[in-house]
């Protein structure tokens, strides 16, 4: 039997909003003020309080890097977010990145922290995991 191949994954602390926009497709990029590792293949997706689970995983396609003036002008379409929303969200910074969604997977039932990562706190922007240390189907959804 082959075994699974080794990733890392980034657990990120979204919005409810942000994280139904990526699930429905509307939001295929993810912005964040900076980049994640470069190792990091898969992000899971851990929708904020008032939801407060892992509610989906995707690929990356590729990390954009620029100021919040170019990442708009590129991202606009498939943002998810209103443009005010957006420019609050970078206020008082001069680099951002735009983090592209290649696939992605929704899960019939959203896991806890710890079903999923065996932790019992969310990370304040993310935290990295290899494939290991993830749940099962979180490892087994994209690959």
């Amino acid at each position: 039997m082959a075994e699974e191949p080794a990733y890392r994954v980034a657990l990120l602390s979204v919005h409810p909003e942000f994280a139904d926009a990526l699930l429905a497709g509307t939001k295929t990029v993810e912005f964040r003020k900076r980049p994640l590792a470069a190792d990091v293949t898969h992000v899971a997706i851990y929708a904020t309080q008032p939801v407060g689970r892992v509610v989906g995983i995707f690929s990356i396609e590729e990390q954009v890097k620029g100021n919040p003036h170019q990442l708009w002008r590129r991202f606009k379409h498939v943002a998810g977010i209103s443009r005010p929303k957006f420019f609050e969200y970078y206020e008082g910074h001069h680099e951002g990145v735009g983090i592209r969604v290649r696939e992605l997977a929704s899960f019939d039932e959203a896991f806890t922290l710890e079903d999923a990562f065996g932790i019992s706190r969310p990370p304040q922007s993310f935290q990295y995991f290899s494939s290991g240390q993830t749940h099962v189907a979180l490892s087994g959804a994209l690959v």
